[in-house]
């Protein structure tokens, strides 16, 4: 935008100054031509006024020449006297003219003019009246750049007028589009913001009236999703809490039961379920832009150890391979343990029993600075059946269909991807998160680090 500001000021200004500099170019020219006529005129009358009484006796003619002489100095026009007699006193006539030309006799009659000759140039003729022997004429004759002398520096001055009216249109337009661009470009990162989840964003309206504008409503559309957010999540919240009255009453209903071992198993599964619903209540008002960071490979190898008493009853072998460093993702711990639980869960409830399965965690050198982190569950079964489909609710397995689209969510909403593939056996499905920073070492403090890029 700021580059395309310049360009069209650059060819606007040029355009306007072409309109203006080209009359004034042939303005000069006509100025310093009539300008040399008017001193040429002036030097011609001057001789003929200086010449007059002179030339009134023949014994003056010595006094003719000297004045003659006296005014062809170098770099000025010639000066010629043509005597009536046909004789010239001063530079002699050019190359082919004849001495007494048509001008000079017309310029006998008595009249002063000017002329231009073919030979190009200007002269200039004035009689002198009184002359012994006849009319004698004044001639003063203009060569080509004698006539236009000076025109070069007013071309200049006007070209250096025009530059540096163009540079003042550049600069201003320059200005003007890093203002435009910057008021922008802040209002692009306040929209980026509130997109990370930030909301308590605002833009501040600056700039031209509809950036203004443009400003104003996206913060009444920042505080419209913030209440309606607070809402979603309080009648979320409140939703949840209702549960633990029902879950209350089945506690209470366990402790009643007469097989212990039963009641003690009911009671651990009920505690479970409180605690599930506990996590949603706080996950419900928790601000969006306050995600906490889980430790993907401690994550995969609890998870692991959690399904292994399941998948050994089952028959399956189960390989989990992680590497021993903390491996930081930006999403909350539960988030990603129920990912996971999904994906698992597929495997046990949807390939035939003795499949084994393996789980990966994985960096990568792509993505973000830190590197990107992979969490890859493959497994030896039939594949996906030819009916799956990757949308919220359809599954080929007689399933609900949300299993794959919990992980897909989980990865996608923190900034990474969700893939599944069909192997030679089985099928692997692979989750990348990009890495968060790690935490300094307890009792230390991080030294501030000027930013990069």
């Amino acid at each position: 935008m700021r580059g395309r500001l310049l360009l069209l000021t650059a060819a606007t200004t040029a355009l306007v100054l072409t309109a203006l500099l080209v009359p004034l170019t042939l303005l000069t020219r006509t100025h310093a031509a009539d300008r040399a006529t008017a001193e040429a005129t002036a030097r011609a009358q001057w001789v003929a006024h200086a010449l007059g009484p002179a030339l009134a006796t023949a014994a003056e003619r010595e006094t003719a020449e000297q004045t003659v002489e006296s005014v062809n100095t170098p770099g000025l026009p010639a000066t010629s006297l043509i005597l009536g007699d046909g004789s010239r006193i001063g530079p002699p006539a050019a190359k082919g003219t004849p001495p007494v030309t048509d001008a000079i006799r017309l310029a006998r009659t008595g009249r002063a003019f000017t002329y231009e000759p073919s030979t190009g140039g200007r002269q200039v003729l004035v009689p002198v009246q009184g002359a012994e022997g006849g009319t004698a004429v004044v001639q003063v004759t203009l060569t080509q750049r004698q006539l236009h002398a000076g025109m070069m520096t007013s071309w200049l001055v006007l070209a250096g007028i025009g530059v540096g009216l163009v540079l003042i249109g550049l600069l201003l337009a320059d200005r003007l589009g890093a203002r435009l661009v910057g008021a922008t470009r802040r209002l692009a990162r306040t929209a980026d913001r509130l997109a990370a989840g930030d909301l308590t964003a605002r833009a501040t309206p600056e700039g031209p009236p509809e950036l203004r504008l443009v400003a104003g409503e996206l913060n009444r559309l920042a505080a419209r999703i913030d209440e309606l957010l607070a809402a979603e999540r309080e009648n979320a919240a409140d939703l949840a809490h209702r549960l633990r009255t029902p879950v209350a009453a089945l506690r209470l209903d366990a402790e009643t039961l007469r097989d212990t071992e039963e009641a003690h198993r009911i009671a651990a599964d009920v505690a479970a379920l409180e605690r599930s619903v506990d996590d949603v209540i706080r996950k419900a008002r928790r601000p969006l832009r306050d995600i906490p960071h889980a430790d993907l490979a401690s994550v995969a190898r609890e998870r692991a150890a959690f399904w292994l008493p399941l998948a050994e009853d089952q028959g399956r072998t189960t390989e989990t391979e992680t590497p021993e460093e903390r491996i930081p993702v930006p999403v909350p711990e539960d988030e990603l343990a129920a990912a996971l639980d999904a994906l698992i869960g597929n495997v046990l409830d949807h390939t035939p029993q003795g499949t084994a399965f393996r789980i990966t965690v994985r960096i990568t050198a792509q993505g973000t600075p830190q590197g990107t982190a992979e969490l890859t569950v493959a497994d030896e079964g039939p594949g996906l059946p030819a009916t799956y489909a990757a949308e919220r609710g359809t599954s080929g397995g007689g399933s609900t269909g949300l299993g794959l689209d919990i992980a897909r969510r989980t990865a996608e909403d923190a900034g990474g991807t969700f893939a599944t593939a069909d192997t030679a056996p089985g099928t692997r499905v692979t989750l990348t998160f990009p890495r968060a920073p790690q935490p300094p070492p307890a009792g230390t403090r991080s030294a501030p680090h000027a930013p990069t890029g």
